[in-house]
């Protein structure tokens, strides 16, 4: 049998197997005492009749008048029925009819002169619970139909099974509200993961359960951790950062003078060593918890934001920046990275549009996906691929240093997203970013 793998289904399958096998034991035991409830009063009613009928046979009643010895039951034919064996003949109650009883196998001696259990049939077929007591010079049997005496057990037993079956429904149901009852604090503390991690609390709420509050101290003690290791790995960027900025500063202040650098490569160079080491040192602190970050950014108002800045920076084009993006949507991003990963690819469909950008934005699974599309040349499908290599320009007459769609990607893989390029329903470029929400 396949191991159940939820927790909740063992818990339920456990609470029922046991409800099951109580109701079960339950149900055998009254069974027994019941049974041996009604045979105790069938066996004290026949013995009842077993002590009458020796007092009356050994007083000289009982064959000079039988018929004092018929009282209810033993009066009605097929019913309850006694008979007196003697040397000199038998005496039977009217409900024999004149037949005798037929013995059967025989129980075991009771103790004294108590009588014994035995078996027999009536003269219609019928099977008797009969109580026999032998005394000198005379055999007394006492019968009792079975069917009379346990067809009503049998109907009492039936209800039992009804209503213990009943009380299974119930318990089952009980149970099953009970498994889910005692797991909620699990859903809630998974609740409270998925807020941390989508940036919407700090920490897990303290007010927990007993038996998982030891376990919600040590995932908010983790968190604290996490959070001091990325505290501590920014204060190392920053020191860094501190340390390059300075020797870097005067080399280019050096390199201003036309004797040292006549073409001005150099001086390029060391702007672009600068931008370089801004830039990763920036990334160390989306790497510091080796995962993307636990921030939540909105995602519309820094498009908004973003297309006020680029309509200004554009203005001679006239750009139209058409959003189509839902108010609540966020991704899992710091806002200065998610700045940046926009921002170039906004500035790149508005330098290469002819006057349309088109922005949305939706929830594919866990992540939000962005699509960036214009209505410029567009690209073949290797260019594209091309225009994702660091540096790598397609169009030199056109302002820009070939990072920003590296950089957009290198951004987006460090979050665990991605971004790929393609052809857009306007004619142009379709940039696709994809981003955790």
């Amino acid at each position: 049998m396949k191991r159940l793998r939820s927790l909740r289904a063992r818990l339920v399958a456990a609470a029922l197997a046991l409800v099951a096998v109580a109701l079960l034991a339950a149900g055998l035991g009254i069974a027994v005492i019941l049974t041996r409830f009604v045979g105790g009063q069938i066996d004290e009613r026949l013995d009842a009749q077993v002590t009458a009928l020796r007092a009356g046979f050994e007083a000289g009643t009982l064959a000079a008048h039988p018929e004092r010895f018929d009282g209810p039951p033993f009066d009605r034919p097929g019913g309850w029925v006694w008979e007196v064996r003697s040397g000199t003949g038998a005496i039977r109650s009217e409900s024999l009819e004149g037949h005798a009883i037929a013995l059967g196998r025989l129980g075991p001696a009771g103790e004294g002169e108590r009588p014994r259990p035995a078996e027999g049939r009536a003269p219609g077929g019928g099977a008797l619970l009969v109580r026999l007591l032998a005394l000198p010079g005379a055999t007394i049997l006492v019968g009792a139909p079975q069917a009379a005496a346990y067809g009503p057990l049998r109907d009492v037993l039936a209800s039992l099974a009804l209503a213990l079956g009943l009380l299974g429904l119930f318990l089952a149901a009980g149970a099953v509200a009970q498994v889910r009852l005692g797991l909620a604090p699990l859903k809630r503390l998974r609740d409270g993961l998925a807020a941390v991690r989508e940036g919407r609390e700090a920490r897990l709420p303290g007010h927990q359960p007993k038996e998982i509050r030891p376990l919600v101290a040590e995932l908010n003690a983790l968190l604290e951790q996490n959070e001091r290791n990325l505290d501590r790995a920014r204060g190392h960027v920053a020191n860094l950062a501190h340390a390059l900025k300075t020797p870097l500063a005067t080399l280019a202040m050096a390199l201003r003078d036309p004797a040292l650098d006549p073409g001005g490569r150099l001086a390029a160079q060391v702007d672009d060593m600068d931008r370089r080491v801004r830039h990763h040192l920036r990334r160390a602190r989306a790497a510091a918890l080796a995962g993307p970050a636990r921030a939540r950014t909105p995602l519309l108002p820094r498009l908004a934001d973003l297309r006020e800045v680029l309509l200004r920076i554009h203005a001679e084009r006239r750009p139209e920046i058409a959003l189509a993006v839902p108010e609540d949507t966020s991704v899992a991003c710091e806002g200065q990275d998610l700045d940046e990963m926009l921002g170039n690819l906004l500035d790149n469909a508005c330098r290469w549009c002819a006057g349309t950008v088109r922005v949305a934005a939706e929830r594919a699974g866990g992540q939000v996906e962005i699509r960036i599309e214009d209505d410029g040349p567009g690209l073949a499908s290797d260019a594209a691929s091309a225009m994702l290599e660091r540096g790598r320009r397609l169009d030199e007459g056109v302002p820009g240093d070939g990072f920003g769609l590296p950089i957009t990607l290198e951004l987006a893989e460090l979050y665990g997203g991605s971004l790929s390029l393609g052809r857009s329903s306007l004619g142009g470029l379709r940039a696709t970013l994809r981003l955790p929400g």
